[in-house]
């Protein structure tokens, strides 16, 4: 099994800008407003299909975490 590297500013499940405001302040230096994450309730089965190796260390974008909110 070939093992990429996870990215903190992607999203696990679609590759896409997770815009995390934690990572953006760690990478920019400048302080970021709350994550939009923080208002937002992840569906245990979208929590799910995130691959082990990203569990606490990439987080979820808005449309994947919208897509779930059905």
């Amino acid at each position: 099994m070939h093992c990429h590297p996870v990215d903190p500013m992607l999203c696990p499940l679609c590759g896409q800008a997770n815009r995390c405001a934690h990572e953006l302040e760690k990478a920019s230096g400048r302080p970021q407003p709350p994550c939009w994450c923080t208002g937002v309730d992840f569906a245990p089965e979208l929590l799910a299909r995130v691959p082990a190796e990203a569990t606490a260390r990439a987080c979820i974008c808005p449309a994947c975490a919208a897509g779930s909110a059905r």
